[in-house]
């Protein structure tokens, strides 16, 4: 299982989360996707985030980093972080689930369309601009896909309005994919975010239910 971050970077909370994941039974990775702009430790927030203006002051910081991990950059290291997976002498043969927050579930987008004969389940929550005008909009990645998707939007997203997600279920059907598109009522962006004043426990754990549910069905089907 491949988790992909939220702007926030690798820390503890997300730690917590790959262990949540990793106690249904699957070895997960958390790589530092902005490894070029720094370590973890020199990338992560210097203070709470539990207020909207903390919150919003740490992401015009951080913006830059996701400006620059343009699509070019971003493929190989998807790729890499795959082969990482497959290498592991914990990991048993077979498909690979790949799960991304915020930024992260356009990264799983494509990770998804790159590594169609690996990925077989596909799941990104609270994502922002999935689908764009872009040459390399994440939602074209789906012409390459196989896997099964699933996404939980936040309400009222300015950053994935209806019309978006409207347009991300016609691609996810036009292309014949099995796949959940729903938005979370009440939930804000980053609402998984425990450490951050997004925190919504109801949306949190119903993505918990889904995200499970689909790597049950996709990676381990009849056990």
């Amino acid at each position: 299982m491949l988790l992909l971050m939220d702007v926030f970077g690798v820390r503890p909370y997300l730690e917590e989360m790959a262990r949540r994941v990793a106690s249904w039974g699957y070895v997960v990775l958390v790589p530092n996707v902005f490894y070029r702009d720094g370590s973890v430790a020199e990338l992560l927030p210097q203070g709470p985030q539990d207020t909207p203006q903390e919150r919003a002051a740490y992401f015009s910081v951080a913006k830059p980093r996701i400006a620059r991990l343009t699509s070019e950059k971003a493929v190989p290291d998807l790729r890499a972080y795959l082969e990482v997976l497959e290498s592991r002498t914990e990991v048993r043969p077979g498909p690979v689930g790949v799960v991304g927050y915020c930024m992260g579930a356009r990264l799983a987008m494509r990770a998804a369309g790159e590594r169609p004969d690996l990925v077989a389940a596909c799941a990104g929550f609270h994502g922002g601009q999935l689908v764009t005008d872009a040459p390399d909009s994440p939602h074209l990645a789906l012409a390459h896909a196989t896997a099964e998707f699933c996404f939980g939007h936040a309400d009222h997203d300015r950053s994935m309005p209806p019309a978006q997600v409207r347009a991300l279920g016609e691609a996810l059907a036009a292309h014949g994919l099995t796949a959940t598109n729903e938005v979370y009522p009440g939930a804000p962006h980053g609402f998984t975010m425990a450490d951050t004043e997004a925190y919504h426990e109801e949306a949190t754990e119903r993505h918990y239910a889904a995200l499970r549910e689909l790597l049950d069905r996709t990676l381990r089907p009849g056990n």
